[in-house]
């Protein structure tokens, strides 16, 4: 095989994990962006590796894209990014390949913008292991190679981030895809029609839900109550020619899957102008994230460009 046919054997061995290399880095960042940067970062790697002597080249990338996205977490721009109360998750369209894998309850729950947001708790580290066991099915032998720890430090970290993330946010199962349709559309007719008491039935009694306030606040709007919660739905859903205004027109709302979780999409044309997702518990709304930065919905809204919807909740909002 000569140079130029092996450069090109690699590069497909290379693209043949980008998907899933591309899947960890969104989960450890929380950014679509600096996922794509991040396995880019690692092609280079690649390139500049002797691979004759890399006997597992999926090992091999999964080590390096794992201790890049470490890298970016430890920066102290993102430290100052994550720590000024203003940083969120990416949300995705369903269909996304940044998803996947996508086959247990484990996975799908990695990518929910409620467990990306309650991952901020744990250490990069901790990050790191939580996600290549839960989302990605490593063992703890292999996460100790990949991080260069021991595999007894591995379970260790292993344990304190599933503590702290079943804390906030207690294991569940998922919601028939009907009852999460229903619950999801209940709960936005009750919002746009200013009814409290079905809204406060339909969240537990622990909901939290966040805003990004449309990218106008300098930190996030968080909410700790149903009370609370069913206040700021009324305000939010509720239709006004002042809200139009600030959209730009008179959007359609559209329900969706966003991070495997039911979602609400406000969309005006082909432009995905607003988002929010509900994370669901034992039949009713344990979550509610609300994104409006337009920075925050690039590559929502480029997906749904592509997608085709079916009939709007609402056609004209």
């Amino acid at each position: 095989m000569d140079s130029t046919a092996a450069d090109r054997f690699d590069a497909g061995r290379f693209e043949a994990s980008r998907h899933r290399l591309a899947s960890l880095a969104y989960r450890m960042l929380g950014s679509a962006a600096d996922a794509e940067d991040t396995v880019q970062d690692a092609f280079l790697h690649w390139q500049a590796a002797d691979r004759q002597r890399i006997q597992v080249p999926e090992a091999w990338l999964t080590k390096v894209v794992t201790n890049l996205c470490l890298d970016r977490l430890r920066s102290a721009q993102a430290r100052r990014e994550r720590t000024a109360g203003a940083w969120l998750p990416e949300p995705l369209l369903e269909g996304d390949p940044m998803l996947g894998p996508a086959g247990t309850y484990e996975q799908r729950e990695s990518v929910s913008l409620a467990v990306l947001t309650l991952m901020e708790r744990l250490s990069p580290v901790e990050r790191a292991v939580y996600l290549l066991r839960e989302a990605f099915s490593y063992g703890h032998a292999e996460i100790a190679e990949i991080l260069d720890i021991s595999e007894s430090a591995s379970q260790q970290h292993l344990h304190r981030a599933r503590r702290r993330v079943t804390a906030s946010r207690p294991r569940g199962a998922d919601v028939d895809p009907a009852a999460a349709r229903r619950i999801v559309e209940e709960f936005f007719t009750a919002a746009a029609s200013g009814r409290t008491e079905p809204l406060v039935a339909l969240l537990t009694d622990d909901a939290t839900a966040v805003s990004d306030g449309a990218g106008l606040t300098a930190t996030l709007l968080r909410y700790d109550t149903p009370q609370r919660i069913a206040a700021i739905a009324r305000a939010g859903f509720a239709p006004t020619p002042a809200k139009r205004r600030f959209a730009g027109g008179t959007p359609a709302v559209h329900y969706a899957l966003v991070n495997a979780s039911p979602a609400i999409l406000f969309v005006l044309g082909d432009q995905v102008v607003g988002a929010v997702t509900f994370d669901l518990t034992g039949g009713r709304i344990a979550a509610v994230c609300g994104v409006a930065a337009p920075g925050r919905l690039t590559r929502l809204a480029d997906a749904w460009r592509r997608h085709q919807p079916g009939p709007p909740l609402v056609t004209e909002w």
